[in-house]
């Protein structure tokens, strides 16, 4: 049997499997993006299938703080699409 990987939401602190996540990416030029296959290079972050998820983590600026730097409106407008498309 093998083991599902579990990550943490960075919205709602829960532990889900990885494929139940959204995971975003940021590479080494700094370019963030939503990573779909879950297998691009850099560093993630994994956010819930949820509105609610992504909008705590947007207004106590927890993405940001896991990439350290600042997120534009446009990644967070690319997620609330991709969550909305999700449902």
């Amino acid at each position: 049997m093998k083991k599902i990987p579990q990550r943490t939401c960075v919205g709602c602190n829960s532990q889900k499997n990885k494929n139940e996540l959204i995971r975003i990416v940021i590479d080494k030029e700094g370019n963030i993006s939503v990573d779909k296959t879950g297998r691009a290079n850099g560093r993630g972050a994994y956010i819930c299938n949820n509105p609610d998820c992504l909008e705590k983590a947007i207004k106590n600026k927890r993405i940001e703080r896991s990439f350290e730097t600042t997120i534009s409106d446009e990644i967070y407008d690319e997620l609330r699409k991709q969550i909305a498309d999700n449902k």
